[in-house]
């Protein structure tokens, strides 16, 4: 049995999404959406494409003979990117910055420094809420956001307003596609390679407009 429990996990690609429903389901989804929202550790998890595969599987529409049922999918995803993020937040108010520290990962350190500077240009609630959005920045920002004492009703009340939009809009969103396109499995990989490029989009706006001033002030001088 344990061999067979081994084979089972070596068998999973935790970086591919419809490996990990496979393998695990609705409880997959909590399961990684708490460790992309709540531990720094998870900032490289597939967030988004499995919130997305996960509504195609309950329309019935991916992977054959996998298939999963919207409610519990669905109340799986909010509970795990909830929890997630209200840990991530209590993780940075007793030493985020610390544990930020100690990281050697590149893609962490930009991601922080965006949350940061999405913090500091746009307010809490709309900071909050936008990270939701934007792979990297949705791991870190909570834990910044506890380092930098966000007030906890603050924090709390648009976790959980951008987290419910953002797990139902990409669950539903891949569920009414599913339910509307024959045999939609078969462009599988290039619709979720849209939810990932559609979920980079913001960071490329913020991305433009920083450096939208900058060309200006050369041209002035």
């Amino acid at each position: 049995m344990a061999a067979v429990q081994f084979a089972v996990t070596q068998a999973v690609n935790v970086l591919d999404a419809g490996s990990l429903l496979s393998a695990f389901g609705a409880f997959g989804v909590a399961v990684v959406l708490f460790a992309e929202t709540g531990l720094l550790v998870g900032f490289f998890l597939p967030g988004d494409s499995l919130l997305f595969t996960a509504g195609l599987l309950c329309s019935g529409g991916g992977h054959g003979s996998v298939h999963l049922s919207l409610g519990p999918v669905l109340a799986a995803a909010a509970a795990g990117a909830l929890a997630g993020a209200q840990t991530g937040y209590w993780i940075g108010r007793r030493g985020g910055r610390a544990l930020l520290a100690r990281s050697r990962a590149r893609r962490l350190h930009e991601g922080a420094a965006r949350a940061e500077e999405l913090l500091t240009r746009y307010g809490h609630a709309k900071a909050v809420v936008l990270a939701r959005f934007v792979p990297v920045v949705r791991t870190v920002l909570n834990p910044l956001a506890g380092a930098l004492e966000v007030p906890v009703r603050v924090f709390t009340v648009w976790q959980v307003i951008g987290g419910l939009v953002w797990t139902a809009g990409l669950v539903l969103g891949g569920y009414a596609l599913g339910s509307s396109v024959p045999n939609v499995d078969r462009y599988l990989l290039p619709m979720v390679a849209v939810v990932v490029l559609v979920s980079l989009t913001p960071l490329a706006l913020e991305a433009r407009r920083a450096h939208t001033p900058r060309t200006a002030e050369g041209k002035a001088s």
